[in-house]
Parts: C-alpha cells; sequence; structure tokens
C-alpha cells in the first residue's frame, strides 16, 4: 500500500463532520482511512476492502490505543466501484462515529478512545483524495 495524504492539527470537534471526497482507482484492492489523534491513537481505521486480506467487498472497521489494535468490526453493505469518485463523510460524538456512504448507506463505530477531537486524518492505497471538509 502506498503512503497517501497525512493531515495533522485539524481540531474537529465533537458534532462536527468531515468530508472526505476521492477517487477509487481502477483495479483497487483497498483503501484505508484513518481519523483520530496521532498515528498511535486512531479512533476509525476505516478500510473498505475489494479483494485484499481474505475479505472480499467488506468494509472494515478498527481503532488503536496506544498502537495497540482493537477488535476488528465488519461491515457487509459495500457501495463502492473501481474508477469512480465517492464522498464520505464522518461525524463524531463522545460514544460514535456515524459513516455516511454512497447510495445512502450509514453505520456507526463506538468511539472506543472517548476522543473530543479529531486532530489527525490519513489516507492509503487506491484512493485519490480530491478535497477534505470540514463541517
Amino acid at each position: 500500500m502506498s503512503c497517501g495524504m497525512v493531515c495533522t492539527n485539524m481540531g474537529v470537534k465533537a458534532g462536527k463532520r468531515i468530508g472526505v471526497k476521492g477517487e477509487i482507482s481502477p483495479g483497487a484492492k483497498n483503501f484505508v482511512l484513518n481519523l483520530g489523534k496521532d498515528q498511535a491513537n486512531i479512533v476509525l481505521h476505516f478500510n473498505p476492502r475489494f479483494d485484499i486480506h481474505g475479505d472480499v467487498k467488506t468494509i472494515v472497521c478498527n481503532s488503536m490505543n496506544k498502537g495497540e489494535w482493537g477488535a476488528e468490526q465488519r461491515e457487509s453493505v459495500f457501495p463502492f466501484q473501481e474508477g469512480t469518485n465517492v464522498e464520505i463523510f464522518i461525524t463524531h460524538d463522545p460514544s460514535n462515529l456515524t459513516i455516511a456512504l454512497p447510495n445512502n448507506h450509514q453505520f456507526k463505530f463506538p468511539n472506543r478512545l472517548g476522543l473530543q477531537v479529531i486532530d489527525f486524518l490519513n489516507a492509503e492505497g487506491d484512493f485519490k483524495i480530491k478535497s477534505v471538509q470540514v463541517e
């Protein structure tokens, strides 16, 4: 997986929404969006897998606390297609992160770190970010 964009010192407070627009590469295997405090404290590891690590058309989510991964959560809804543009919106509060996907799909992932502010975002893999917005 190639190293992609990294944003730090974002200061996105609870209740705000982060929007990421980008293009999924043709022939994509997977991509990752990590949000959190820093590289070792990730409140959301969002990993759509087209066909990698034994997963096919599955979204795998996780968190990392002080460098230690938690339990994976898998979502069977997979509204992504290779070679297309997508928008992903993530809203966080003290309890959950709400991830809004294309085609009106939405799910929640627990805020295991209890983060009140998201300062870190990075993207990796077969996904080219076009824009990041905070609302």
